[in-house]
């Protein structure tokens, strides 16, 4: 190896392989092989000790050509997908491939067009990198791993550079942007500290409605949404984020939604991966949409809090829990498309999938073709699955997905590219589907709001257009057992 740095001289040489990967480089400056001199400017400096930084491993292949290892996941060494990492000291028009080797993952949206993301200093808006400059393929040198080069010119020598593998959505982030929220003494606006992660971190649940509703005694239909409990899936907390935002606006619709539901919303459950950089496991190697089955209150305590809480509204009887929501990012697939469970009676079947067919009439980019319904052993213990076996047949329980990536709309073949605010967009379009869903239109109707639809393909009929009403409006379906069936499945500045 090649490489020698000014704070570690030998760290270079201590990297034989990916287990000697312990943590993230900071400040690591990479000189060229036998190089004595004092350092100049083209000697790549490369930092991830920051929030959700990860990058593991610097090797120099030449002058122009680096192999990047990303850092497995804090404990286990099985998740290797999130990379986030800065490059300083550069040379103007420094030419520079950068190899990814050891993805975890073979499957990959790099595959179809996808591209790292990148700002620098003087460009703080993220953008990503032209797809022509990205490729992804097998490498036989690195044990046959997929490997994704990307090759990039340094234009602006001041210029501190970052890349990563999505949006960032830090755990800092987000706390600033309720601590804004708490500012604006919304009276329908609420925040509590539900617990504390292993590393003392908040776990924040919102609740989202109007005060009459929160008043003793009063009967309470609530919609329970999660994000980010796979902490590298950062496109969850901006559509977590467009749901708050809708919900507590003065918008015709979230005014009738707010008199009508209670919102309870846990937006980061695994806020120390988040902090850490990892792609899907906390602080002790757990993934912990694995563990709803039972999860530890010391080894998993934000899910355990989380789980007693919805145990504690389903046991009360002026509660009635509508839907259970857990928002994800999606690594291989396009659009935003939804899971959901299976169950032996036809009818709770056929409601379950009146909400993802009315949100498919709503944004543009959420596809119901994509949606699938299912019993996979492998999700016993994810929150849907568990939640959906717990809970009677008067809630619905989902995983909404969202492409790491991009769209593609009804009627074109062009993958349309997702922005921040795109993944907001479709937030909004969530929660707008609540007031379809429960038929509250008139209501909007009264305020003279008009009602823009967008329709990206046409949903498919649904038999059972059902209003939610009192648990006892339906025949009991507590314990349903559930079938084996699957009804399944731009321009860059710099």
């Amino acid at each position: 190896m090649a490489e020698r740095s000014q704070t570690a001289p030998e760290a270079g040489n201590d990297m034989g392989n990916d287990d000697a990967i312990g943590g993230n480089v900071s400040k690591y400056m990479v000189f060229p092989n036998g190089y004595c001199g004092q350092p100049k400017k083209g000697h790549l400096i490369f930092d991830a000790c920051f929030e959700s930084g990860n990058l593991g491993r610097v090797d120099q292949i030449s002058d122009f050509e680096y192999d990047l290892f990303i850092r497995p996941d804090t404990c286990n060494p099985r998740f290797r997908v999130w990379f986030n990492f800065t490059v300083e000291n550069v040379k103007e028009s420094q030419r520079i491939i950068f190899n990814i080797v050891n993805f975890s993952k073979t499957k990959s949206l790099y595959r179809d067009g996808m591209a790292p993301m990148v700002k620098s200093t003087s460009r703080p808006k993220w953008q990503r990198l032209p797809p022509k400059n990205v490729y992804y393929y097998r490498c036989p040198d690195h044990r046959k791993n997929y490997v994704m080069s990307f090759a990039f010119c340094f234009d602006r020598e001041d210029d501190i550079y970052q890349f990563a593998y999505c949006y960032p959505y830090t755990y800092t982030r987000f706390q600033h942007y309720l601590d804004s929220l708490q500012k604006r003494n919304m009276d329908y606006f609420f925040r509590e500290q539900l617990g504390q992660s292993v590393q003392q971190r908040q776990l924040d649940l919102l609740t989202i409605t109007s005060p009459d509703n929160l008043r003793e005694g009063a009967e309470q239909k609530v919609v329970f949404i999660t994000g980010r409990v796979h902490p590298g899936e950062t496109p969850s907390s901006f559509v977590c984020q467009g749901i708050i935002d809708f919900l507590v606006s003065q918008h015709p619709i979230a005014r009738v939604l707010r008199e009508y539901l209670v919102f309870k919303i846990a937006p980061m459950l695994n806020p120390d991966g988040v902090y850490l950089g990892n792609y899907r496991c906390s602080l002790m190697g757990f993934d912990l949409n694995r563990h709803w089955l039972d999860p530890s209150p010391w080894a998993h305590p934000t899910l355990y809090g989380v789980k007693q809480l919805i145990i504690q509204m389903y046991n009360d009887p002026k509660t009635s829990l509508e839907f259970y929501i857990d928002i994800h990012a999606h690594s291989t697939m396009m659009n935003g498309f939804m899971y959901g469970n299976i169950f032996e009676d036809e009818e709770r079947f056929q409601r379950q999938a009146v909400f993802p067919k009315l949100l498919c009439q709503n944004a543009e980019d959420f596809s119901y073709s994509s949606t699938s319904f299912n019993r996979d052993a492998v999700k016993a213990g994810t929150g849907r699955r568990f939640l959906g076996g717990l809970l009677d047949h008067t809630s619905y329980c989902y995983t909404l997905e969202v492409s790491f990536y991009s769209y593609i709309i009804g009627g074109t073949t062009a993958a349309v590219p997702y922005t921040e605010e795109a993944y907001m967009k479709l937030g909004r379009n969530v929660a707008r589907t609540f007031l379809d869903y429960y038929r509250l239109n008139p209501m909007v109707e009264k305020l003279s709001i008009p009602m823009p639809r967008l329709r990206k393909e046409k949903a498919p009929p649904y038999k059972y257009p059902l209003l939610r009403g009192p648990a006892s409006n339906y025949p009991n379906g507590k314990g349903d057992k559930k079938s084996s069936v699957n009804h399944q499945d731009p321009s860059n500045s710099f």
